[in-house]
């Protein structure tokens, strides 16, 4: 089935909503099929801006989210950036579209089945790196990152992920409140403290750790 349509109607829709607000951006979410990551049984409401789930109690954000997400931590070209909870790799292809052959992305899955599909799924973007891994932790080994982007809800804000930031480098994480989450945007500064920002009130699963 032909999904570029419905891609474009999406798009088009983040767009007149504000999610998206960048041309970078919105090439990347035209460039990629949003259901090539997710579930065969899921692919007719692949373009409905709503969560899907992607198996072993995990889910794909709503593209809005995803949006907001990409744009409140500014990823550009040429930028080094983590996703933590990467799932079926569909924000890794997004980021990895935008940061074009100049980045790199890496994306760190807790699920080790997920992590394997994920991979397996993006075998044609060379800049993309995917290890199973409890992501609480980061990815030490690859630090510093311009960007990390935490796509589960974490207790609170993670100091391990800061640690692994570049000065000027921003978290994007939601964190646990009430019956939602606030969504943070977390920029660290050069002496290593860092600034704190409230993007909006989400719903994602919890960020599991071992």
């Amino acid at each position: 089935m032909d999904f570029t349509r419905q891609r474009y109607r999406l798009v088009r829709l983040l767009r007149e909503t504000h999610a998206i607000k960048r041309e970078i951006v919105e090439n990347a979410f035209l460039a990629v099929r949003r259901e090539e990551f997710i579930p065969l049984e899921y692919h007719n409401y692949a373009y409905e801006n709503n969560p899907l789930p992607i198996g072993y109690d995990a889910t794909i954000s709503q593209p809005s989210t995803i949006a907001n997400m990409i744009e409140a931590a500014g990823v550009s070209s040429g930028e080094k950036v983590l996703e933590v909870g990467s799932g079926r790799g569909y924000l890794l292809a997004l980021l990895s579209d935008i940061v074009g052959p100049e980045g790199k992305v890496f994306g760190i899955e807790l699920v080790p089945q997920l992590a394997e599909i994920s991979r397996a799924k993006l075998k044609k973007y060379s800049n993309i790196q995917v290890t199973d891994g409890d992501g609480w932790y980061g990815l030490e080994a690859e630090a510093p990152f311009d960007v990390i982007i935490v796509s589960a809800a974490a207790k609170k804000i993670p100091d391990k992920l800061i640690a692994q930031l570049r000065p000027g480098g921003r978290v994007v994480v939601p964190v646990n409140y009430l019956m939602a989450q606030k969504m943070m945007l977390i920029t660290k500064k050069e002496d290593g403290s860092y600034t704190e920002e409230t993007i909006g009130l989400y719903s994602f699963v919890p960020l599991r750790s071992r």
